[in-house]
């Protein structure tokens, strides 16, 4: 589809509300004007003004609000109007704004798309708008706001530019080799560098931090029947999300619970215990959970407490502990602290977390969910963050390791060629998360996943 085309969308849920809000932009947003409202309004004014048919009638009455380009969110001539929000209403203007020739409905996501080909956002803010949207806490909220007003941006803008800046420092040496002074070795280079490398690290633990108030946690809850993992469920959701019987094996299927420690978002995995079952119903559960496990950010290794004095996962249930993903991280929950007495807290057994609680009386859960905050490198107490996804990580990550090669050539070798050009490869994956440097698959990926209307 062309970016030439004029598009219109809903901007508002769909459904009935109080208002109900059409968004159009493009060349063809004046014709719009003049054929439904039967003028242009004056720029950024609320006009109060019915909205006609072809033949003349009114199909509802509302605010017209009339935004000329460059000055717009998509920087194209934008027109909003602002009717009553019933189904049927809208879908009757929609349709007669579909007459006008050139205009068509939006693609997910093509407004903000256009406001990143037109300059008035980079990708990472725009990308912040869904996220903005998609807010599951305050503090994940402020953060994307905070994305939005280009924080993140700013961030990287700055690294690029401190590249830039090196760059011509080290392609000076290149190009002049013989002058007196020795640029590569006289240890300006490599501080330059140090510098670029720590402002990077800064940044990349500000954006695993804001990674992980968007993407949350998935913990997978595991182990044998009647071991207390619903219960567990029960006291970190706050509420009775799980059934809860002394019989074994009440829980059949994954049972999911979305809630937040601190403002970090956590996913809760509660699963069928795990046994050789014949029962054809929990097979399926059991295999379930097992796919759960695979995809899971850590394993809490639910442990009946009356059962065992064992606290190595090794000696507890070695074919469980084989079974499991490598690298995977789990945490072994001793239950039921309430009957053996045992002291509640949190220790370290062969370098995996082992935490006492009572599930049933909620003793000791609170360390746990301090042991999951502190388990993602969560911090509660960093100010002025904001969201980052994925790929922001990965780029990240791909530019410190063009820094460190470029840091190896230099010391190694004195190799200014190479240098030059770990520091151009670092500056490029820099560049991708602004949308610089970006291929136009990748952007219609990240486009196609914002709501119509944006």
């Amino acid at each position: 589809m062309s970016h030439n085309d004029t598009i219109v969308a809903q901007a508002t849920p769909p459904g009935r509300g109080g208002v109900g809000i059409l968004r159009i932009s493009g060349l063809k947003a004046r014709d719009v004007a003049q054929a439904v409202l039967g003028k242009l309004p004056k720029p950024r004014y609320a006009d109060y003004l019915p909205f006609k048919d072809a033949d003349g009638a009114t199909l509802d009455q509302g605010i017209a609000l009339w935004f000329p380009g460059p000055n717009s969110f998509t920087g194209e001539d934008v027109l909003e109007l602002q009717g009553h929000g019933g189904p049927v209403i809208l879908d009757l203007l929609l349709k007669r704004i579909l007459t006008i020739p050139g205009v068509r409905i939006a693609r997910p996501g093509e407004f903000s798309e256009r406001a990143f080909l037109n300059d008035k956002l980079d990708l990472a803010q725009a990308e912040a708008i869904a996220d903005l949207i998609d807010a599951s806490s305050e503090q994940a909220a402020r953060s994307a706001l905070n994305s939005l007003q280009g924080v993140f941006s700013a961030r990287v803008n700055h690294l690029v530019e401190a590249l830039t800046h090196l760059r011509i420092y080290v392609e000076a040496a290149i190009d002049f080799p013989d002058e007196e002074i020795d640029f590569l070795s006289d240890g300006k280079i490599e501080a330059q560098l140090n510098g670029v490398i720590a402002d990077l690290d800064a940044v990349r633990a500000e954006a695993r931090q804001g990674s992980l108030l968007r993407e949350g946690m998935k913990v997978v809850i595991a182990g044998r029947p009647n071991a207390g993992k619903s219960s567990l469920l029960n006291a970190l959701a706050g509420r009775e999300a799980a059934i809860v019987t002394d019989i074994a094996g009440t829980t059949r299927d994954v049972l999911r619970e979305h809630i937040h420690i601190d403002g970090m978002p956590l996913h809760i995995i509660d699963t069928a215990g795990l046994r050789d079952a014949s029962d054809e119903v929990e097979r399926i559960g059991i295999e379930r959970a097992w796919q759960e496990i695979e995809q899971a950010d850590r394993v809490l290794f639910m442990v009946d407490g009356t059962t065992t004095d064992a606290v190595d996962p090794a000696d507890i249930w070695p074919d469980f502990i084989a079974r499991l993903p490598k690298n995977l991280p789990i945490t072994v929950v001793r239950n039921k602290a309430d009957i053996t007495g045992e002291t509640l807290g949190i220790c370290e057994v062969n370098g995996h977390s082992l935490v006492r609680l009572s599930a049933r009386t909620g003793e000791g859960v609170d360390v746990l969910r301090h042991h999951l905050k502190q388990s993602m490198g969560f911090d509660t107490n960093m100010e002025g963050g904001f969201l980052a996804r994925r790929r922001h990580l990965q780029a990240l990550a791909e530019a410190a390791e063009h820094l460190e090669q470029g840091k190896a050539q230099l010391l190694g070798a004195w190799a200014g060629e190479l240098l030059a050009e770990e520091l151009r490869l670092a500056q490029q994956s820099l560049s991708e998360i602004t949308g610089e440097f970006t291929s136009d698959d990748l952007l219609g990926r990240i486009f196609s996943s914002f709501c119509i209307g944006k």
